[in-house]
Formats: structure tokens, sequence, C-alpha cells
């Protein structure tokens, strides 16, 4: 299997044929003979243990997530997946108010394995199964019944979060998990199903499965955490995004909240207000890789030149901590032209040793203003229209908002409270 290729998940549940309304047919790819086949009827599927000679072993646990059914009463959350730089974020299978998180079975046997995927213990990484990972997307006109192979890996964080299911009016006790997706470099981009066919063979100890699985697991399970970071998934891409890349598909749902922020921000009264949703969303993507951020002010409209609001990013702790000062610009500007560079020079112009910067659009940026920022060497942070939607959407779903708007309403509110004069260094004195 490779990843990012879409494969059809249809009745009947069959190995044959090889494809199956133009694209590969899963069950071919997936078939262990004479075995159970390995199902996506839930988010959190396991496939059955087997007893071998050493005791109980877990093949697998593949994970599915559907996004297209993000803030609905089965899925009132939205996962995030990036396996090109080996990380996915995965919320588990509670929903009910009161409900012990750690009982639900899907939580439980996902908590189980984190247990081993974080042993010091080479014996118990060893009997750790591997979990693999599919998303449900869109095939042309169909929506259901098509799967993207995501890769596979290791849990690496488990946490309790509450959530709000804004379809039943209520929140909830659940667990966000993390994961590494692990590289297939060695095995030239393909998964071998076979690997797993082995792992659920009884008659193979621990030590001869671990013979198939590619040459990442291996050194996993050989060195441990402290190798996790050598295993990971990480894919050198052209430097450079596509337009096609950066904007939402028309009538997706990223097209439909980018359009009603856009719209929003685009109102006389609220024109220069959209640095606070900027600022918002710049400390979401900077914590979502693990980063302690610290949001700080807006800057007033008539002294920002070029600079709309101050953030800080932390590295480390106590004496071992670096503060880097963040310097954001925000433009709400039309969805089908792209940012102007000039813009993006005047923060750059503002950045000293110690600085950062970030660019916050409704629009996208062009491959020439890209290559710019990529040949000068400029640390700055760009974030286009489709990650702003897509962040957005994610907010509206986990923080209990009713909708968009009022999100919008609720950051814009508390926008003149947040309004400083201050020199951008005065935020390396705040604690």
């Amino acid at each position: 299997m490779e990843i990012g290729k879409v494969y059809r998940y249809s009745r009947p549940y069959d190995s044959d044929p090889e494809k199956k309304d133009g694209l590969p047919n899963y069950f071919h790819y997936t078939c262990t003979p004479g075995l159970n086949k390995a199902l996506l009827e839930a988010g959190i599927n396991r496939i059955q243990e087997v007893k071998t000679k050493d005791g109980v072993r877990r093949p697998a646990i593949l994970i599915s997530s559907s996004p297209h059914k993000i803030g609905s009463q089965e899925t009132p959350w939205q996962d995030f997946f990036d396996p090109d730089n080996g990380y996915i974020k995965y919320y588990g299978d509670n929903k009910e108010p009161g409900d012990d998180p750690t009982e639900s079975l899907g939580n439980k046997i996902l908590l189980e394995q984190f247990e081993l995927h974080r042993s010091p213990d080479r014996n118990r990484r060893l009997k750790a199964c591997p979990t693999v990972f599919f998303k449900r997307v869109q095939h042309g006109l169909r929506i259901k019944g098509n799967v993207k192979f995501q890769g596979f890996g290791i849990i690496n964080r488990a946490e309790r979060v509450t959530q709000f299911d804004q379809k039943n009016d209520c929140a909830f006790t659940n667990y966000v998990f993390e994961f590494v997706v692990f590289d297939l470099k060695s095995e030239k981009e393909l998964f071998d199903w076979n690997w797993i066919s082995f792992r659920r063979d009884k008659n193979l100890d621990d030590e001869q499965s671990l013979e198939y699985a590619p040459a990442s697991w291996k050194k996993w399970v050989n060195g441990g955490s402290k190798v996790i970071e050598t295993c990971r998934r990480r894919v050198v891409k052209l430097l450079t995004v596509k337009t096609l890349e950066q904007r939402p598909i028309e009538g997706s749902r990223e097209s439909k909240v980018l359009d009603e922020i856009y719209k929003f921000y685009s109102d006389k009264r609220r024109n220069d207000r959209f640095e606070s949703l900027a600022s918002f969303v710049v400390a979401r993507v900077i914590q979502s890789n693990g980063h302690s951020y610290r949001e700080g002010w807006i800057t007033p409209e008539s002294s920002d030149h070029g600079v709309d609001f101050i953030g800080r990013l932390d590295i480390g702790t106590d004496l071992a901590k670096a503060k880097i000062i963040v310097l954001g610009q925000a433009k709400c500007e039309k969805l089908d032209s792209p940012t102007n560079g000039y813009h993006i020079a005047r923060t750059v112009a503002r950045l000293k040793r110690g600085y950062i910067g970030a660019y916050v659009t409704t629009s996208y940026f062009s491959e020439p203003v890209q290559r710019e920022v990529l040949e000068d060497k400029f640390p700055v942070i760009l974030i286009n229209g489709l990650r702003l939607a897509k962040e957005v959407l994610s907010i509206v779903n986990e923080g209990g908002y009713a909708d968009v708007r009022e999100l919008l309403t609720t950051i814009d509110s508390q926008h003149d409270s947040k309004i400083q004069q201050k020199d951008p260094d005065e935020i390396l004195f705040e604690e």
C-alpha cells in the first residue's frame, strides 16, 4: 500500500478484484488468507489477538477518521493528519457525559498500547502493535466508500481533554492521542501488509514476526524513545505550494467557513479587526507542534508599521529556555487573488535577531512570493486561507461554539481590550 493513495472500501467485502470502481480494492491489499478481514467499521478497529508461545499478541490497530462527519453527533471533533511530517492527532471514542473515557472500547485498547509504546523495556516494545491509519475521503462525486492510506506508527502522547458536543449541547471527557508516523524509506515507500499477516500467525513468536517488519519499526523496537525522531516520516517536498493546495475546494466545508470569515471582516465595522482572529490562529498552529506560545497584544492601527499583533514562542524551560518574539501581520483579502508581497516585506523588514514573523491571510501566496521568502531564508510562518479555515473549523468543533459566526463574534468582542501601545521586546519580560 502507498501512503496518500485512495482505496475503494465497499461491499461486498471481497479481496477480488484487484480494482473496484476505478480504485485499488482495499480488501485485496489487506487480505490475510484464512482469517477475518481487516474492517474499518469504527474509528478504532482492533484486529483479533492471537495466542503464541510468547503469549497474546495484537497484530495491529486500524485507525479510521471521517472528516465529512466532523461536527456531527457521531464525530463532534476534528482529527488532524499530517503523515508527510510524521504526525497525526486523533480523538478517542468516548462521547457520553459522565462516562469514564478509559473504559470506552477504543480508548481502552489505545491506552493499553500506549503503555507498551512508551516502555523503556525492549521486551515490552516487542509485544506492542502498530497503529495503521486511514482517512475517509471523497473521490470525484462519491463521498463514501473511499479510504486514503496514511501510514503506520506508534502513540507518542495521550491526554485527557474536555470536549463539547454542540449537537447535543453537552460537555464530555475524552482522550486525544498523538501518533508518530514511521518512515518507509527502506521499503521504497511501500507498506507490505504481509507484515500484519505474519503478526497474525500464531506459529510465529514475537522475534520471528519482527523479522518481517519495516526497518523503522525494527529500529524503534531496539532503540525505544531515543530513536523515535529518526524513525519519523518526513517528506522532502517542493518548498513552494501551488495555489490549488492553498485554497479550499469549492463547496467544501472549508470553503463555506472561509467565505464566512471574509464576509464577517469585510464589514466596514470590522475591516481592521481581523488581527484578533489571526493572532488566535497563529497560537494554535504553533501549539499544535507541541511548542509553548503566549499571545501578546494587538498593535494600534495608526502605528503598526507592518506589525498587527505580538506573540512569544518559548522553547525549553527554566534556564534552558529561549524566548522568541513573534511579529504578526494579518490581511483579510479577496479570496481569489494572491496576497501582496509588499505586505510580507514590511513585516520582514521589522524582524531582528530573536524575532520571527507570522503572516495570516484569507487569500493565498503566489509562488514568486514564496520563493522570495525561501531564497532569503526569512523566518516567517505563512498561513493561507485553507489553513485558516481548517483551524477555525477545528476551534468551532472543539470549543462548543454554535457556529462560525458565534466564534468570530466572541473573538471580535475582545479585540479592543487587546490593543496596546508597547515595544515588542516588552513581551520578553511577561510571565
